[in-house]
């Protein structure tokens, strides 16, 4: 008989067919599972890179985004600023930015950040002391800060200073310089905090 239990052929063909629809079977069930493991949107958008639009900073302003739960400091710098960089050198830590964890190596000079677009820092407003937020403190010799004070950034949790470029004075608790993320521009106002070099304009 053609459909005896014994027929080889149907056995081999009814076989196949179950191992089919169960796999896809496994397939369907198992998409929801892994699912599950992909990081959410939420998560995603954490780690994204942010644009920033400096083109309406006035020279002297600051303003802060957030990325991967940190803050990041823009400042346009002015000519003063700039101007007192070479003056700091024998008061910081680390002029040259030799410590190479502290910034991407485009930002290992004395502006710590791109020479095209020296007039703009970006850092991590996070002290590397432990962890506090730096306050932006552009003033020429404020009351508390004393006459060679030349703008920078204070830490209010520990005396830290900085300067506008972010290198840390000597003597503070402090051990290295702020962070310089990894960014770029992408137009001549848009700075992308987390960009690739690849995303360069």
């Amino acid at each position: 008989m053609a459909d005896s239990p014994s027929n080889p052929a149907r056995r081999r063909f009814l076989t196949g067919a179950a191992t089919a629809v169960g796999a896809v079977g496994v397939g369907f069930a198992a998409v929801p599972f892994l699912s599950s493991f992909q990081p959410s949107a939420k998560a995603q958008a954490a780690g994204a890179p942010v644009d920033v639009n400096i083109g309406k900073l006035s020279p002297g302003q600051m303003t802060t985004v957030s990325w991967r739960g940190k803050p990041v400091y823009l400042v346009h710098r002015t000519d003063r600023m700039l101007e007192s960089l070479p003056e700091l050198n024998d008061e910081v830590q680390d002029p040259d930015s030799r410590v190479v964890e502290q910034q991407p190596p485009f930002a290992a000079n004395i502006y710590r950040a791109r020479e095209e677009h020296k007039r703009y820092l970006v850092v991590v407003g996070i002290c590397t002391h432990l962890g506090c937020a730096p306050t932006y403190r552009p003033e020429v010799a404020p009351d508390d800060l004393g006459d060679d004070w030349k703008g920078g950034f204070f830490c209010p949790c520990h005396g830290s200073k900085f300067d506008i470029s972010g290198r840390v004075y000597k003597g503070v608790p402090a051990p290295t310089n702020l962070e310089v993320p990894p960014y770029v521009y992408v137009s001549g106002d848009i700075v992308r905090v987390g960009g690739t070099e690849e995303e360069a304009a």
